[in-house]
């Protein structure tokens, strides 16, 4: 079977899965209100939070990694022979089904968590990094919007330095950099406004004043 053909049918299913809506689906059960009608719109774990409270967006930030993480495992365990193609399509489809869902008109989330399940599938170290950085710039600098950032970042350079020393496919750096772009272009207003100096912040565990 041809190997391009396989790895986009294998980015299409990434994407119906990643068009998986978590926190439209926990805010509505918990609430019975509208992610998209609070702050940002989106439908990522910090909306959830704000929306519905700390438990609905620790559910959807887990549940938007392991849609990630499981997508490209189950990928990877297929074995398809497409040298990483397959699944570095397969990732980057559920990241861009998570930012434009299929089913919300495609609307969708920035795909924070989502790099981050995906990272952990394609290496643990750059899944591991990219949950510590993240965690950092969110939990204790407060920006939701550059943990996002930070997170697929810290993939995508993991992968590189790791597809330098030949420990991965190099289709997995097109993802990681793939991933960076798709989280970027979703979060396009929130740079202008971290470039402005008025993003706001999230305070999820009051670790700040």
């Amino acid at each position: 079977m041809n190997a391009v053909l396989v790895s986009l049918g294998c980015g299409l299913v990434g994407y119906l899965i990643g068009s998986i809506p978590f926190g439209y689906i926990v805010v509505k059960l918990v609430t019975g209100n509208d992610i998209r009608t609070f702050g940002s719109g989106r439908t990522g774990g910090t909306n959830a939070f704000r929306a519905a409270g700390f438990p609905a967006g620790l559910a959807t930030a887990i549940l938007d990694v392991v849609k990630g993480l499981v997508t490209v495992l189950v990928i990877d365990r297929l074995g398809f022979a497409t040298n990483g193609l397959a699944e570095a399509l397969g990732g980057l489809g559920v990241i861009l089904g998570h930012n434009y869902s299929l089913f919300l008109g495609f609307k969708g989330g920035a795909g924070g968590a989502t790099a981050v399940g995906t990272g952990f599938a394609f290496s643990l170290l750059a899944g591991a990094l990219s949950l510590i950085f993240g965690a950092f710039m969110l939990l204790v600098v407060g920006y939701a919007s550059l943990a996002t950032l930070v997170a697929a970042f810290t993939v995508a350079i993991t992968l590189s330095v790791l597809a330098i020393n030949g420990s991965v496919p190099t289709w997995y750096v097109i993802f990681g950099w793939g991933a960076v772009l798709l989280c970027a272009i979703a979060l396009r207003p929130n740079i202008q406004r971290l470039l402005q100096g008025t993003e706001r912040r999230v305070d999820i565990l009051k670790l700040r004043n």
